[in-house]
């Protein structure tokens, strides 16, 4: 019989968007799950594109973007922000909408592929979310991004070349094409064990029931 002493990590890939708010809340949650339970696990990011028709440089507030993308007036689109905005207090991230800059993600998702190349995956995608959430910088051009990729010791100038290159886009679009393929519309959405899916931000006791149920199922092998 396994335990949680000795079973190998549980695989969970979690298909994300940077720009996600429910994802960085996610994040947090399903990490507090992780060291709740003690139950080991393997994290592997998948990129997801919730809106990649947005603009590289975007002009106007965020609430503004909301309120166009989701076709709702500007005070729905703020009273939504501002209800974010408590929950990811809640989990200890403080959101700033007002320094936010709202960007496409393609090339952030494709400097998070060349960050798991590299063995920093998990610190890349911590690293931009609270860029672009907490931090009020430019998650969609290239300097940027390499900023923020040397920042966790990745070799900037290769960055530079490896986004410009586009080496990681083929990776960014196979992702999602996955998503697509596994039915997943909206995120975050979790897989843990290659079998169980959980979707949006749950619950920490959530995540820490899916997970012990897995660990439960592998013992009666």
């Amino acid at each position: 019989m396994s335990s949680v002493g000795d079973a190998s990590p549980i695989k969970v890939d979690i298909w994300s968007d940077i720009a996600c708010p429910w994802c960085f809340i996610g994040k947090r949650k399903f990490e507090a799950a992780v060291t709740s339970s003690g139950i080991p696990v393997e994290v592997e990011y998948h990129s997801f594109e919730l809106s990649p028709n947005t603009p590289v440089e975007m002009e106007g507030t965020h609430s503004d973007f909301l309120a166009s993308h989701l076709g709702v007036d500007a005070e729905q689109a703020q009273v939504m922000l501002d209800r974010v905005t408590g929950i990811a207090e809640s989990v200890g991230l403080h959101y700033d909408y007002d320094a936010l800059q709202t960007t496409n993600t393609v090339l952030g998702h494709q400097a998070i592929h060349y960050a798991k190349a590299h063995g920093k995956q998990l610190e890349m995608k911590e690293r931009l979310m609270k860029a672009y959430f907490e931090e009020g910088r430019h998650v969609g051009r290239i300097p940027e991004l390499a900023d923020l990729a040397a920042e966790i010791g990745l070799d900037r100038e290769d960055v530079v070349r490896s986004l410009t290159a586009g080496e990681y886009l083929a990776a960014v679009h196979a992702d999602v094409a996955q998503a697509r393929e596994l039915g997943i519309r909206g995120v975050p959405f979790f897989v843990l064990d290659g079998t169980y899916g959980v979707s949006g931000a749950q619950e920490s006791a959530t995540f820490v029931n899916v997970l012990e149920q897995v660990v439960a199922e592998r013992a009666t092998v």
